[in-house]
């Protein structure tokens, strides 16, 4: 669903749980950014602030990758980089 800038996708039976997702590279249309924050990037600020990840990437790698960790209500939150 849309409505202006803001997108919400609504998934049944995809995840076991509530998950909020951020897609780092994309714009509201699924569009390419020339310019954003890698998911490495991401994933060392939230270590960095003591946030424990409950699934991490390889720094040192590039392109597409994902990090997930889990709010203090118990819901995922997943940041999935597709490029």
């Amino acid at each position: 669903m849309k409505n202006g800038d803001t997108v919400l996708g609504l998934f049944q039976g995809m995840f076991e749980q509530n998950i909020l997702t951020f897609n780092p590279g994309w714009d509201q249309n699924a569009a390419g950014l020339s310019e954003f924050d890698d998911v490495r990037e991401i994933q060392q600020q939230l270590k960095q602030a003591g946030v424990v990840l409950d699934n991490e990437t390889d720094p040192c790698g590039s392109g597409p990758a994902n990090i997930v960790l889990t709010d203090p209500d118990g819901n995922h939150i997943l940041i999935d980089q597709h490029c």
